[in-house]
């Protein structure tokens, strides 16, 4: 069903959802009414989130006696280790895959924390290692919504409120509080998620771009209703203010036969994605690229932004065009979906990552800007390229996962050792190559 926070309402037998009202005295089929609430009742109406649920069993059945588990590898914010510095610039090589057994809850290896999950502002960023499906075990967060985006394996989740199959060049929103199990299509499967502890995530205002271009609404898709009636011996995870705790059931909490409201999964396309930019001269700032935007209590500095830098023409005359060096407030870690980035040509590979927190400088390598500064400035096309960024207001720290045992690139704060001073006291500089 397409649309971003669109309400939406969709049945899996014919009649099972209710007409005119919310809770009827008898559900149809013998169902079960609930609500599941992602704001505050009071909430201002653009901004409130509610999905009824029909479902065969109320949520109250899905879960029990829960006891604290360890995923070790799964950290949340504030998580500080005094044995770890993140004050500096780094980059990963690809995390590899495992011989172990690694469902999508034991795989995830979270790389960086930022802000506090307790006060629920900031974020997470993770790897996700996945090398077997969930079986009779289903998975929610109490604490946050998941950006999912996969870069190597596609992933099936079968939600409460439907299915959703993803592949790499996609992407998924699961919403805090929505129960899941994730399966293997094929493969291991790698890549990235951004959680968000935050305000949800939301299309970003278009100001004077006006109405189109950039990701547009129309292009997300949320699942139609589906449903399980199965009994069997279920394990049920779930993480609650960074802890994690089991419970198990006796049958899938996957039951909803019908629902309606506009707090749904999603899935976009980043194909679908239309960048804009400069067209004379100049180079845009990075946030032209934004896909989606997780707002802060500070208009215009998000607790977290999600931008795309993928294939696009380059046409800028008297221009350097590979982003510029600089350093700002906000912490900015990327990853490479596929190709190559332009601004590091050499060492940011596919299913690389690499992390510059606030007001640490960085920019292009030497060999980008020599390129950049040397080459005739014909219209370019960035072809086959798609890389990410998930950028915070917060400073992001690294665990000891992602500074120790992750594939990390100790030579990259070398890359530009190279740069040399083009000054010479004169109006033309000292260009010669």
């Amino acid at each position: 069903m397409p649309g971003f926070g669109n309400d939406f309402e969709t049945e899996a037998l014919p009649g099972a959802l209710p007409q005119g009202m919310n809770s009827p005295q008898k559900c149809a089929y013998g169902l079960y009414g609930e609500q599941l609430s992602g704001t505050a009742f009071t909430a201002p109406a653009h901004q409130n989130e509610r999905t009824w649920c029909y479902r065969i069993r109320p949520s109250v059945k899905h879960t029990g006696r829960f006891s604290r588990i360890d995923v070790p590898y799964w950290k949340s914010a504030p998580h500080v280790d005094p044995d770890v510095a993140s004050l500096g610039q780094y980059r990963w090589d690809p995390i590899p895959h495992s011989e172990e057994d690694l469902t999508w809850v034991t795989g995830m290896r979270t790389m960086t924390t930022a802000g506090d999950v307790y006060t629920q502002v900031g974020m997470a960023a993770h790897v996700y290692l996945v090398t077997t499906s969930m079986e009779d075990e289903y998975f929610y967060s109490a604490d946050s919504e998941l950006l999912v985006v996969p870069q190597e394996g596609r992933l099936r989740f079968s939600t409460e409120l439907g299915v959703i199959e993803l592949e790499p060049k996609e992407i998924a929103i699961l919403p805090r509080g929505l129960v899941y199990r994730v399966e293997l299509l094929d493969g291991p499967a790698r890549g990235f998620v951004c959680e968000n502890y935050g305000q949800k995530f939301e299309l970003p205002g278009r100001g004077p771009i006006g109405a189109n271009c950039m990701a547009n609404s129309r292009d997300f898709k949320s699942p139609v209703a589906a449903f399980e009636d199965r009994t069997a011996r279920s394990r049920v995870v779930i993480k609650w203010q960074g802890q994690f705790h089991e419970t198990f059931i006796d049958h899938s909490p996957l039951d909803v036969v019908a629902w309606h409201g506009n707090y749904a999964p999603v899935k976009y396309d980043l194909r679908n994605y239309c960048p804009i930019g400069a067209i004379l001269f100049d180079h845009p700032d990075p946030s032209i690229f934004t896909v989606l935007t997780a707002p802060s209590g500070v208009p215009g500095t998000a607790n977290i932004d999600f931008v795309l830098f993928r294939e696009r023409w380059m046409t800028m005359e008297d221009t350097f065009r590979p982003p510029w060096y600089h350093k700002n407030v906000m912490s900015e870690l990327m990853g490479n979906i596929y190709g190559e980035y332009d601004a590091k040509p050499q060492g940011f590979v596919p299913g690389g990552m690499s992390l510059h927190n606030m007001m640490l400088p960085h920019g292009p390598d030497n060999d980008a800007f020599e390129k950049a500064t040397f080459s005739e400035l014909a219209p370019q096309k960035l072809d086959n390229t798609m890389s990410f960024m998930f950028e915070t207001r917060f400073p992001q720290h690294l665990t000891g996962f992602a500074a120790n045992e992750a594939p990390i690139q100790d030579e990259y704060i070398d890359c530009w050792d190279s740069l040399e001073s083009h000054f010479d006291g004169t109006p033309e500089g000292k260009w010669d190559k």
